[in-house]
């Protein structure tokens, strides 16, 4: 059985951009692109409506390009306890109101049981500042923590597959 992967939003948008100017953020687009192309089929991807939303966002161009790398994957759903664990989430990192759709990607990861959560959302997702929190909230609810990575994270990893 190959590991479960959640597609945060920020993934299909380095993906769909046009390459940034910024060095940081090109190399990141550059793994990314590398682990689309390479790995992402040693995994089982997944999406969520949010992700599906705010890939819809923006500018039209490009958000065509990521609904189109979207398309296919399959939906974790939206509910009552996904929502309760991202209130949690919310209230125990403090996070701000714009934020919340971070929470909420993360407890769709863990509510469903999924491995990892594919991000570069370094701000309030894959944080090390965060994580002790994160974990220690996902087990007081009963559900198993994803690891929260970034793309560079899995290039290495070997499946078993």
């Amino acid at each position: 059985m190959r590991p479960k992967v959640y597609i945060e939003t920020s993934i299909v948008s380095y993906l769909a951009a046009r390459l940034s100017r910024d060095l940081i953020t090109a190399a990141h687009q550059q793994v990314t692109h590398t682990w689309w192309l390479d790995r992402r089929a040693d995994y089982d991807l997944f999406v969520s409506q949010v992700v599906l939303v705010e890939a819809a966002a923006g500018d039209a161009e490009y958000a065509r390009r990521r609904m189109a790398l979207l398309d296919g994957l399959p939906l974790v759903d939206i509910t009552p306890g996904v929502s309760t664990l991202a209130a949690a989430l919310t209230a125990r990192l403090s996070l701000p109101r714009r934020a919340e759709a971070d929470a909420l990607h993360i407890a769709l990861a863990a509510y469903h049981g999924l491995d990892f959560l594919l991000t570069w959302n370094c701000s309030h997702i894959a944080n090390a500042r965060f994580r002790p929190q994160i974990e220690r909230l996902c087990r007081e609810q009963g559900y198993p923590v994803p690891v929260l990575c970034t793309p560079d994270e899995l290039l290495g990893e070997e499946t078993g597959s």
